[in-house]
């Protein structure tokens, strides 16, 4: 046997010894090889004879599955941030797309979205929704195309009992520049908790509603509408 050869198997010998002693104080076949340089086949036949304890086992498996937890974790990340990319992406493209409104866009803009969520009858106007940019694009169009007068403006809440009634008031008379002292009497509903109904999304300030007692601007409304239909 050369010099060389005998180096090379003490330095066999040591890294076997290595490996046993910390397969035996329970690291994973991972985690030795990321300290000694041996195929794993290598590792499997130094290390067959060595039976972990129960404990050992356990941390091996919990290990295991945190390890697989990060894993899926940074994917969701990346995912998450691919998905931001993407729509940030679309968003930039669609401002472009979409340019200046002038004042009969707006005009057009606020006609459809009052033929999705307004009120069709002949009394009042009544425009209801959850989200308030929607909220502060109807209320701006309203005092635009109306005109209304501030004093006529009014502000009604449907909302769940387990929610802050008050702080919707404040959130939505924010969102308006309606007076809270304008509000009508809030709908207060009541949480179904036992109910088979899956609640997934409940509204933390409601569902608020525009209304302004004016038939004539109703009926205006309605002539809009009709005129975009026909």
């Amino acid at each position: 046997m050369t010099y060389t050869q005998l180096m090379g198997y003490y330095g066999k010998l040591e890294e076997k010894k290595k490996a046993l002693f910390l397969r035996r104080k329970g690291y994973s076949y991972t985690e030795i090889l990321k300290k000694i340089t041996v195929s794993k086949s290598t590792l499997s036949k130094w290390c067959k004879d060595i039976t972990l304890s129960a404990s050992q086992v356990e941390a091996l498996r919990n290990k295991k599955v945190t390890g697989q937890e990060k894993g899926r974790l940074i994917a969701a990340k990346n995912k998450k941030r691919k998905r931001q990319e993407i729509t940030s992406e679309i968003f930039k493209d669609s401002l472009e797309q979409v340019g200046n409104l002038s004042q009969r866009d707006r005009l057009i803009a606020g006609v459809a979205l009052y033929l999705g969520d307004g009120a069709k009858g002949d009394q009042e106007v009544n425009f209801s929704n959850t989200n308030p940019n929607i909220i502060k694009f109807m209320i701006a169009w309203l005092r635009e195309f109306g005109p209304v007068d501030e004093a006529d403006l009014r502000g009604q809440i449907w909302i769940h009992d387990n929610q802050n009634e008050k702080k919707a008031r404040r959130f939505w008379s924010n969102i308006t520049k309606i007076p809270v002292n304008q509000f009508r009497k809030s709908y207060v509903s009541k949480n179904k908790v036992n109910s088979n109904k899956i609640r997934k999304n409940i509204n933390r300030h409601g569902v608020f509603s525009i209304r302004i007692s004016r038939v004539n601007l109703q009926r205006r409304l309605k002539g809009l509408m009709l005129a975009l239909l026909s």
